[in-house]
């Protein structure tokens, strides 16, 4: 039997705002299992990047009113700084979406890899040295061998000629290049869980293929959990062993990934799989959802996508959403799972 690495449940995430309180997620709940990879997937403003956030406690300036997220028998929620700090360098590490807005220009990759190794190597320490003003790269470090482990992680995620380029600035990489040294970055002290939060938007298609081959290769050889936030089922299908989707901060369906994108159990999730181009004839139109993502700012009543969904009624509109069990580990959130069914083996 697998050993749950990290459980969520009921998770509560909230941003303050002029316009009202912003329900960014709203009583999610899944769990990672050591060396699992998990795809959270769904369309932009569905809450997946803030539910990655919350994860490892960065979803400042929102907060978490509350819920569970427990990391390796460690409560998240209530930890202090230093545990916080403790969890982000040896247990927990994250891949932001866009390299340019997270690496400092004006520091190396070298740098900044070894920047990464000494604060999480002695978090406790960290405190005192950034109240100090105490340089990340004074002569108290082991420079030398410092280098060489910065050297061996850019070779780790596919960097080319790392001995010379440990010393290029982001500016100098190319945009896959960069998202390799976001990931050396991340690995720098082996984490037990990565969440790679769209580590390949923006990126042309082989190099996003050979960022996700970096990814499980690095899952496989370290054993390392894999959290991946997408918006592309194809990645999903690609890389993952379990999906969950999201839609308005909440869980829609979760199950193995197989039976997710080949069974659909949800309405949303059968509407993003025939939105994938693979599913157009050449010369057609590409199919959308109609409508809009709806406000997320004020109590949500209901199911967030009963305003876009073809089979939703009065039902759907108001109250709890029930979780039905649907098959081994898969769930659904649906008043409608057995008319859903019932239509899908219509078309087939």
């Amino acid at each position: 039997m697998s050993e749950t690495l990290l459980e969520v449940e009921d998770l509560h995430t909230r941003f303050a705002t002029r316009e009202g309180t912003v329900h960014a997620v709203e009583g999610v709940s899944f769990s990672v299992d050591r060396g699992e990879i998990v795809g959270v997937v769904g369309e932009s403003g569905s809450g997946k990047s803030v539910t990655a956030r919350s994860l490892i406690r960065l979803e400042d300036p929102g907060y978490i009113e509350r819920g569970s997220v427990r990391f390796d028998g460690i409560e998240m929620t209530d930890a202090d700084d230093r545990t916080i700090r403790r969890v982000r360098g040896d247990g927990m590490a994250m891949v932001f979406q866009d390299p340019m807005e997270t690496l400092n220009p004006v520091f190396s990759i070298g740098e900044q890899i070894v920047e990464s190794i000494k604060v999480h190597e002695s978090p406790e320490k960290q405190g005192l040295l950034d109240y100090l003003n105490v340089p990340l790269f004074s002569s108290r470090g082991k420079r030398s061998q410092m280098r060489q482990r910065a050297i061996d992680l850019m070779s780790e995620v596919g960097i080319p000629h790392p001995e010379t380029r440990v010393s290029a600035y982001p500016h100098e990489f190319s945009g896959g290049m960069r998202q390799r040294a976001m990931l050396a970055i991340a690995l720098a002290r082996e984490p037990d869980l990565l969440v790679a939060d769209e580590p390949t938007t923006a990126l042309d298609v082989t190099i996003q293929a050979e960022i996700l081959q970096r990814i499980r290769d690095l899952n496989e050889e370290l054993d390392m959990a894999v959290l991946m936030i997408t918006h592309d089922l194809g990645v999903v299908a690609e890389l993952c062993d379990k999906v969950v989707v999201m839609y308005g901060g909440q869980v829609m369906e979760e199950g193995p990934v197989e039976d997710v994108l080949t069974n659909p159990k949800h309405p949303y999730t059968e509407s993003l799989l025939g939105c994938m181009p693979q599913t157009c004839a050449r010369g057609e139109p590409l199919n959308v959802i109609e409508g809009r993502v709806p406000s997320m700012v004020g109590e949500p009543t209901g199911c967030p996508f009963a305003s876009r969904c073809w089979c939703s009624s009065e039902s759907c509109t108001s109250g709890e959403l029930p979780t039905e069990q649907v098959g081994d580990d898969h769930t659904s959130r649906c008043h409608h799972v057995e008319e859903l069914s019932e239509s899908m083996e219509a078309e087939q």
